[in-house]
């Protein structure tokens, strides 16, 4: 079957003015779900669907107490991409509000004196890591595109936490307590989150941020151009150019920032992926995505890939279907590590990454059975190299379906825990510019796709998804996950498991997480039956038994009876709400 996609135009929106897709007084037609990584910030969420609000307006609810209370995974100055379904339209839209390079940034970027890549804690802490923020101009686009609610109504929940003060969470005060990492001995780390001891705090205790509520009131009562000019710009800029490793962002970089855009209808046709939400059929699904920079390209290539084998009639339980997993994987990857980049190149060659003939000859490398040599990346037209980037675990994701049935799925980050480790206004700086290869090229010349260059986004493998039935018009699923280049195999896993073996979204999302990626393959051993151990092991697999994997795996699913369930994965801690009014849809 050949790769569909959606057609339609795409566009970058640059209206200022607020336009609400769904009138006020249209009247709610189904039970609105949130599944996020934090209880109060799922409610947030659920307060706003429950007055009337949409899915774009109740998402800058969630994100903004995401970043006040789990600040280790995204915030206001960290990126995003969303998939936002609009029901009434019937139209997807791929938001992409990746961070971007500064215009003075060179592919040099991360390089020594020596000539040699600097280290990536030193990188990782460094001003030059940041990139300019874009999450809340993501959130301001999608809110003036498909809002009902006035838009400083949208920050009470979390202004009024970060002023009051919040409990340290289970899972923050474990990063306090128990986890070493380099931003954690910064100035403006220990000042926020030191307890004045030479310690830091712990679970249950009460923190306030007046900084952060008086970010928010800026953002309140001026939108996206807080990030554009004025104190914070201003603070952001300053912060960056402090040592060590100053950065060289300017405040045209951050004011001439642009969330991409692109709408399409949801009718399938062939071909045509670049400028696009990327869009395939998955047996009698149809499967999207964002596009590049997102991983969203390489997630759809590992299904396509998966799909040449019978998983539905193997089943969870059969080691043959596991391994399905782990050499699409390994597929995948290679592929992604070596082409997938933000380049126009790459956007040119999208129908070849796709491609149906080139995806039965990756597929066809696959023997079941015995264990397969890892491989290498296929025969593309792009002459570049390998990149081994890595990608720390410190984002979130969540997803939200409205009363409307609207539908939006986001994946949200600062990059490393709690990002450079720096802070301004309350809230930490990305260290975003480190998902850029350090290196630009190979000892014998090869150009990397993933340079560092000024405008630039890093690759991602951020990859909110979004489950369609076969014609397109009725929302299946919708799913996504943080942690970092796994992110892509949490994301395959959950998919294979609620659209070939049937599972619920929360049992398919509690199944073990398998990373294969080269002739590594992890697997969490003790979510994992010994029969399939077993029989990965006496095909010839040499797998690392790892206690647990940093995915944070949200998602709804849709039931029988035209209602929506969801899950939230236990190794974090999210929650699934559920408004008490039901419907059906």
């Amino acid at each position: 079957m050949k790769s569909l996609i959606f057609t339609g135009l795409a566009v970058l929106f640059t209206s200022t003015t607020a336009c609400a897709t769904l009138p006020t007084h249209e009247t709610p037609r189904v039970q609105p779900i949130v599944v996020a990584a934090e209880p109060e910030a799922a409610q947030a969420g659920m307060d706003i669907l429950k007055r009337g609000g949409t899915a774009a307006d109740a998402a800058v609810a969630v994100q903004t107490v995401l970043g006040l209370m789990e600040p280790q995974s995204s915030g206001l100055g960290g990126g995003a991409f969303m998939l936002y379904y609009d029901a009434k339209t019937g139209e997807i839209t791929d938001y992409n509000g990746r961070e971007t390079a500064p215009a003075a940034a060179t592919p040099d970027l991360f390089m020594g004196a020596d000539g040699k890549p600097i280290s990536f804690r030193d990188a990782v802490l460094s001003g030059r890591a940041t990139g300019v923020p874009g999450a809340m101009h993501l959130l301001d686009r999608a809110q003036k595109d498909h809002g009902n609610q006035s838009w400083d109504s949208l920050f009470s929940a979390a202004t009024q936490l970060a002023d009051d003060g919040f409990r340290v969470t289970p899972r923050l005060g474990n990063y306090l307590q128990n986890v070493d990492f380099p931003q954690k001995h910064t100035a403006d780390f220990i000042a926020y989150l030191g307890d004045g001891q030479g310690g830091y705090r712990k679970t249950g205790d009460i923190l306030k941020n007046p900084a952060y509520a008086g970010s928010l009131r800026a953002l309140a009562a001026q939108r996206g151009d807080t990030f554009r000019k004025g104190p914070i710009a201003e603070a952001i800029v300053a912060k960056t150019h402090e040592a060590p490793l100053a950065g060289g962002m300017t405040l045209a970089d951050l004011s001439g920032y642009q969330v991409k855009a692109s709408t399409t209808a949801t009718y399938a046709t062939v071909g045509g992926y670049a400028g696009k939400p990327v869009c395939i059929t998955y047996r009698i699904y149809i499967v999207c995505s964002n596009n590049t920079p997102s991983g969203g390209i390489a997630l759809l290539q590992g299904l396509k890939i998966a799909e040449s084998q019978p998983l539905d009639q193997w089943g969870v339980h059969d080691p043959r279907a596991w391994q399905v997993l782990i050499e699409t994987e390994r597929l995948m990857y290679a592929d992604r590590d070596q082409y997938e980049a933000d380049t126009p190149l790459f956007n040119r060659q999208q129908d070849a990454y796709l491609d149906p003939a080139y995806l039965k000859a990756r597929s066809g490398l696959i023997k079941i059975g015995t264990a397969n040599a890892a491989p290498k990346a296929g025969v593309l037209p792009m002459q570049v190299a390998p990149d081994r980037t890595l990608e720390p675990a410190g984002t979130s994701h969540f997803v939200i379906r409205d009363s409307y049935g609207n539908v939006l799925t986001m994946t949200t980050t600062v990059e490393s825990y709690f990002g450079t480790g720096r802070m301004v206004g309350g809230f930490f700086l990305n260290n975003q510019l480190t998902d850029f290869s350090f290196s630009p090229q190979t000892d014998d010349g090869l150009p990397v796709a993933n340079s560092v260059a000024g405008g630039k986004h890093p690759r991602s493998s951020m990859s909110p998804v979004i489950v369609f039935d076969q014609t397109g018009k009725t929302v299946i699923a919708a799913v996504g996950s943080p942690g970092g280049s796994a992110i892509l195999s949490y994301n395959l896993k959950v998919l294979i498991a609620v659209l070939d073996w049937k599972l619920s979204m929360q049992d398919a999302i509690n199944l073990p997480n398998v990373v294969s990626r080269g002739n590594s393959i992890r697997v969490e051993r003790a979510r994992m039956e010994p029969a399939v151990w077993d029989g990965l092991t006496a095909m010839g697999y040499t797998l690392t038994a790892t206690n647990g994997e940093e995915s944070g795996l949200n998602g709804i699913l849709r039931q029988p009876d035209g209602t929506f369930d969801g899950g939230s994965d236990p190794r974090r801690e999210g929650v699934v709400i559920k408004s008490p009014q039901a419907a059906k849809r």
